[in-house]
């Protein structure tokens, strides 16, 4: 009898659910950024203390609990890990809404980094399980469609909300959201049985074995490095865009906080999505030939991602802004898909789930705890100079660091093919 693991639709079911759990990873993530002129207003917060919430704050615990919380999915079940870590995360997320001061909001942004540190990488194991190679990084790209989607909903539904009600409204009604989705991940979605053996028994209870392979193999550092400086350039024009966008084009009243995420909704839906899609796909189509397509067609979207970001943030003209700003946000999550599927081959199939936690420790350590931490400090150091336009010059500054991702990349390509294990299943 065809368990439902087996049967043929399923994979698409346990995908669909991955999306939207991750959609709604972001969307807490997010939602910060849109509300940061009123929250910053209302709590006294400076450009630095506030990104040191957005980011430091969240980072700290999300990048060190990624790796246990990876080995105790590969041990105990990955759909249980995820569906807990999704109660948790939402749980802080709607705390967040009653926070009324700057260290109050700082721990209560710990704790959504602790529930979101057991979201991620048993996802992009369980989508290993579940579809073979020649279709793990397209599929992987659909699952990163939820960084674009969620950012995207968290403005406009932020925006929205901000604009009619206030900023702590915002953060209760995604956050009792996130709880609702929790019990229909678990009813619909399983862990794919493994299959039984001693070989089998001796690697998933050895996770943690892991680290030293991974330590061992250049290409997973210079991707590891090379991503994390994208995602610090990324998490920090994340955070800080949005109020960039507002000050520059006076868009600063409650009323217009529904256009600034309007603006930026669009950009990162349309542009996001369709950007982190086609990276997997022409990883698929180009990768089966050469493994360099993995990491060649990111470092080629980075070098384009920078000088566009850089025009885009220095357009007088919002209708024109949009369209520039267009292409740097289809191209700067690109890699999420390709070098994700590179970084699972580096070990073999039973430690996946270690190595995509051991992967995004050093790429959120240094995304999310310094990217919008960074920007915003930066911002308070040229405030003397550049007064209100302090923090689009951080921006335009910080995104240079697109160009050391893609220099990583290209550097990358001979170790990746040299370390590339070729899956088990």
């Amino acid at each position: 009898m065809t368990t439902r693991t087996e049967r043929p639709g399923y994979p698409g079911i346990v995908l669909a659910m991955l999306l939207l759990v991750y959609t709604f990873n972001f969307l807490d993530r997010q939602i910060l950024g849109i509300l940061a002129k009123p929250i910053q207003d209302s709590l006294k917060l400076d450009d630095a203390q506030f990104g040191a919430i957005a980011g430091s704050a969240f980072a700290i615990l999300y990048s060190v609990l990624g790796v246990p919380l990876a080995i105790a999915a590969d041990r105990w079940g990955k759909t249980r890990v995820i569906a807990g870590s999704l109660i948790v995360w939402s749980a802080f997320t709607a705390l967040c809404g009653t926070a009324a001061g700057f260290w109050q909001l700082f721990l209560y942004r710990l704790g959504v980094g602790v529930g979101e540190a057991g979201g991620v990488a048993p996802s992009y194991a369980l989508i290993a399980d579940y579809f073979p190679v020649e279709r793990r990084a397209r599929a992987l790209a659909i699952y990163g469609m939820g960084v674009p989607i969620g950012l995207g909903s968290g403005v406009l539904l932020g925006g929205w909300i901000a604009s009619r009600v206030d900023w702590q409204t915002a953060f209760i009604t995604v956050g009792v959201a996130g709880i609702l989705i929790a019990p229909i991940f678990m009813l619909l979605v399983r862990d794919k049985p493994r299959p039984v053996g001693p070989a089998a028994t001796a690697d998933a209870g050895s996770a943690v074995a892991v680290i030293p392979i991974l330590w061992k193999k250049p290409a997973y550092w210079l991707l590891a490095i090379g991503a994390g400086c994208s995602s610090m350039a990324g998490y920090g024009l994340a955070v800080w865009v949005p109020k960039i966008i507002a000050v520059h084009y006076g868009w600063t009243a409650k009323a217009d906080l529904f256009t600034v995420g309007l603006f930026m909704g669009s950009l990162l839906l349309v542009g996001g999505a369709s950007g982190v899609f086609m990276g997997g796909v022409l990883a698929d189509k180009f990768g089966k030939a050469d493994r360099a397509w993995y990491v060649r067609i990111p470092a080629i979207a980075w070098l384009i991602t920078a000088p566009t970001f850089m025009i885009g943030l220095l357009t007088p003209s919002p209708l024109i802004a949009w369209f520039v700003l267009l292409i740097p946000n289809a191209l700067n999550t690109l890699w999420l898909g390709p070098i994700i599927a590179a970084v699972q081959h580096l070990a073999p199939t039973r430690m996946r789930a270690g190595a995509s936690g051991t992967f995004l420790l050093v790429n959120n350590l240094m995304g999310l705890g310094l990217g919008p931490w960074l920007m915003g400090a930066l911002s308070v150091a040229l405030k003397g100079s550049y007064g209100a336009d302090s923090l689009r010059i951080a921006a335009i500054i910080a995104v240079g660091l697109y160009l050391v991702a893609a220099a990583l990349a290209f550097l990358a390509i001979k170790p990746l093919k040299n370390g590339w294990v070729e899956s088990e299943d």
